[in-house]
């Protein structure tokens, strides 16, 4: 098995460059998930590896291993790091884990097959991973059929949106585009949107929430843009009994889409 010791491997400072670098990511096709669940969901979504990182002081043969056998495409050879270097580029070290190099993919949003009742989640213009990791976290808890993220102002791949989904950015079918590509694709299939507005007048708790909806959030800073309002068949607000007129997006999002799965569970 080959052991990378020096800090100046070159795979080494590509992997520093692909955690920190946008760029780097777009430019190679590229990019980065640490740790064994994470991984694991990654290769069980079909995405393919490229290489495969541990510190075997932590991590054992075994559990490398197994994590390959859950590779539905072929698995490269792990490599050995030194605990010097795999701390300097792990998130997570002195604990089993591991580091993934994967190659990029988009789902064609032709391949997503949607129930007779879909609950579609949009997010517009999101501007923090750790934000956006959260909410794919909670969609895929609330079983949300579909996210669609336009126009981010993040990175899908950053490695703290993968971190704080704890891989669910490989367990659902999340599409890249603009909010137009967004609304012609709801259009086609006959999803009415519903857009979270500052400004709306209705409660969230007053909506039917039951039937087939695409719920659309925005950033924190700025909210939906006007296309959204404008979009929308119903403008909804949650209702708020504090001083402080806003929420962090993520428990926001939370909130509305529990609230859809209460209502299509029969809840009261």
């Amino acid at each position: 098995m080959k052991t990378i010791t020096s800090f100046q491997n070159p795979l080494i400072k590509q992997i520093g460059l692909l955690g920190s670098k946008a760029k780097t990511r777009r430019e190679e096709g590229l990019f980065l998930v640490e740790g064994l669940r994470e991984a694991g969901l990654a290769l069980e979504a079909g995405y393919r590896p490229v290489q495969l990182l541990f510190d075997p002081d932590c991590t054992s043969a075994q559990q490398v291993e197994e994590l390959c056998r859950r590779s539905r495409k072929e698995a490269p050879e792990p490599i050995a790091v030194a605990s010097a270097v795999f701390e300097k580029i792990a998130y997570r070290s002195g604990v089993p884990n591991v580091l993934v190099l994967f190659e990029m993919r988009e789902t064609d949003p032709n391949d997503v097959v949607l129930p007779e009742k879909p609950l579609v989640l949009v997010l517009e213009g999101l501007e923090k991973p750790g934000n956006l990791g959260a909410i794919l976290r909670t969609a895929d808890a609330a079983g949300v059929d579909a996210v669609l993220v336009c126009d981010p102002a993040t990175d899908l791949y950053n490695p703290n949106t993968i971190r704080a989904s704890l891989g669910a950015l490989f367990t659902l079918p999340v599409m890249l585009g603009s909010s137009e590509e967004a609304w012609t694709w709801l259009k086609a299939h006959n999803i009415p949107v519903y857009a979270t507005w500052l400004e709306a007048g209705k409660s969230l708790y007053s909506c039917d929430l039951s039937g087939a909806i695409a719920l659309v959030m925005g950033a924190e800073a700025t909210g939906i843009s006007p296309f959204w309002v404008e979009k929308a068949e119903e403008r909804i607000i949650i209702p708020m009994q504090g001083q402080v007129d806003s929420m962090n997006v993520s428990a926001s999002t939370a909130i509305i889409l529990f609230e859809a799965v209460r209502q299509r569970l029969g809840g009261s």
